[in-house]
């Protein structure tokens, strides 16, 4: 089968090493893939929210399956674009309709589809621009911290934890002055919990569903989860404290009413689902959806999912996930982040790399790379994920970490505590 796999980070750098491994893949696309996805298939520079173009690629090198890696082309509705024509049809693509794609493309449509299926999450209100006067009395009675969300994508920076009203007020007037443009003209005000969170996946055919290993990732960019927000430093599995009681409580209180609940309000879904999860109080809450696997996290649930890929992703389609049973490795994986200098805020690229080839005992998965005249240079903010194996975390930890200082270039920045709070 030809496959055409879309994006360019980490995450579809693990897909693609995954997707390659499998004999029921005869050549794999990659568009636009980066430069650590070309060991696995061909790179095409074609953009991903360019649906036209994705059309003619698609007919012109007979593909037989489309994976969707990033958000954007799905809340954007790729989808629905196959399904609405004859030629494309019958062609699988891995990701839910653009109706299933809110789950993670509106905050308050999310919140409100957990309120009607019981789903356990955070207390909170919802306001527009035109709801200004009355979202600014609602915050200066509410306890601290407020968590304010934008309500549509914004490249991961639209979540705020307000630890003071004063701060709470000026970052909302801030979204809905348009911070975030159209992902801000809602903005979500929450509750906070205070817990441990893990991400949990599964990957459903609309029917039934099968749970991927779990996660843990560290999105603060300081040690000790100190800093701004990224978009992942790191990433561990499995997860020490999601035991047989913790697994039980997720699935029947959220994975179940997640999937049920799509079904019930006819929403076609035929792909991954990212929970989001905070543990308070030994119980499950769900901090937010995503409408397909995570990164930095696929970098550590990928490898140990034991199953190929391409023939789980082609029971997906089929609607026959039923018939399947998940395979896990029993090793722990971990996944140590480099990133370039100045990253969450400004940074540089095009600088160039030197290491890869003396990294011994880790994958080094791509994320922001690129290649120019026979090198790799940095083009991203999050540049390498060194994934390793170990029979416990500490171990894999180790390999990660002796790995990322092997990797060199300038500006080069990652942290040293991944993990360390659960062992």
């Amino acid at each position: 089968m030809h496959i055409l796999l879309l994006g360019s980070g980490g995450r579809e750098h693990t897909f693609a090493w995954k997707l390659s491994k499998s004999k029921r893949c005869t050549q794999l696309f990659i568009a636009p893939g980066n430069a650590g996805t070309s060991a696995c298939g061909q790179n095409v520079p074609l953009d991903p929210l360019d649906f036209a173009a994705v059309e003619q690629f698609v007919v012109r090198h007979g593909i037989g399956m489309v994976v969707v890696g990033p958000e954007e082309p799905l809340v954007r509705g790729i989808w629905d674009y196959f399904q609405e024509r004859p030629q494309l049809r019958s062609i699988p693509v891995i990701g839910p309709s653009k109706a299933g794609a809110v789950l993670e493309g509106s905050k308050a449509w999310s919140k409100q589809f957990m309120q009607r299926h019981s789903i356990p999450t955070a207390a909170y209100r919802e306001f527009s621009a035109g709801q200004m006067e009355e979202g600014l009395a609602y915050l200066r009675d509410h306890a601290l911290p407020i968590v304010l969300k934008a309500d549509g994508l914004a490249a991961g920076k639209g979540v705020v934890i307000c630890e003071s009203h004063s701060e709470a007020e000026t970052e909302f007037r801030a979204m809905l002055g348009g911070k975030f443009g159209a992902a801000g003209e809602k903005v979500v005000v929450e509750a906070f919990l205070k817990g441990i969170e893990f991400s949990v996946f599964v990957l459903t055919d609309g029917k039934t569903y099968r749970i991927l290993p779990e996660a843990k990732d560290y999105k603060r960019i300081g040690e000790g989860d100190t800093g701004l927000n990224t978009g992942g430093m790191g990433a561990v599995s499995p997860v020490p404290f999601v035991d047989e009681t913790m697994w039980e409580m997720v699935e029947t209180r959220i994975i179940q009413p997640t999937v049920n609940g799509l079904r019930k309000e006819k929403i076609p879904y035929k792909g991954f689902i990212f929970f989001g999860l905070i543990k308070v109080g030994g119980e499950p809450y769900v901090i937010e959806y995503n409408c397909r696997m995570g990164d930095p996290e696929t970098e550590v649930v990928f490898p140990r999912l034991k199953n190929d890929l391409v023939q789980l992703l082609e029971n997906c389609a089929r609607g026959s996930l039923g018939r399947v049973k998940i395979r896990t490795d029993n090793r722990a994986a971990t996944t140590v982040v480099l990133v370039s200098g100045g990253y969450p805020g400004d940074y540089q690229k095009g600088k160039a790399v030197s290491g890869l080839e003396n990294v011994k005992g880790s994958i080094a998965f791509h994320a922001g790379t690129t290649e120019k005249d026979g090198a790799v240079r940095t083009n991203g903010g999050r540049v390498l994920a060194l994934t390793s194996y170990g029979k416990d975390i500490p171990s894999a930890l180790r390999k990660s970490k002796r790995n990322a200082k092997v990797v060199q270039y300038e500006g080069k920045y990652f942290r040293r505590d991944i993990g360390k709070d659960l062992v």
